[in-house]
């Protein structure tokens, strides 16, 4: 252990974690022209339509943890990078759906190898990307991304 994790509480070490995952994925993909967040956006609108799926800006905020807002500024910009386009959708005319160009899945795939070289060396430490420590990691921190959070519960006993 570290000597910046000694006596840390676990909130602090997640902080630490995905600050340090987001600095690293961030110089990684800037070299492609994305940053962290657009990379997280282009990596799942990927992964969703090799399924098939053409999500609306809504679906993909939900999937990514993104504000929609803030979903909807990043898919702007890549448009304007020609990276994907934005579409009303044939059902609901509200909602805007997105896919990835061809310039767009030729750079997602580019960046998602990049960022997967990446995870192997955050992972080394467990065993590496299949290891018995990695699922069990991945177990764990999917149970804490399912616990329901009530920040306005979140006073201590003392207030």
């Amino acid at each position: 252990m570290s000597k910046a994790s000694e006596g840390a509480t676990p909130g602090f070490l997640v902080w630490r974690l995905s600050m340090k995952w987001r600095v690293a994925v961030d110089r990684a993909v800037a070299p492609l022209g994305l940053t962290h967040a657009q990379y997280a956006l282009v990596a799942s609108l990927y992964g969703m339509q090799r399924s098939g799926e053409r999500p609306s800006q809504r679906r993909l905020a939900d999937h990514t943890g993104l504000e929609p807002l803030y979903v909807s500024k990043l898919a702007r910009a890549l448009e304007s990078a020609g990276l994907l386009e934005r579409a009303r959708d044939p059902r609901d005319p509200r909602a805007v759906q997105l896919s990835l160009t061809e310039e767009g899945r030729t750079v997602t795939r580019r960046a998602i190898g990049v960022v997967q070289g990446l995870l192997g060396q955050l992972l080394e430490p467990l065993g590496g990307l299949d290891s018995e420590r990695t699922e069990e990691l991945v177990r764990d921190l999917s149970a804490l991304l399912d616990a329901p959070l009530d920040p306005t519960g979140a006073a201590g006993p003392d207030a």
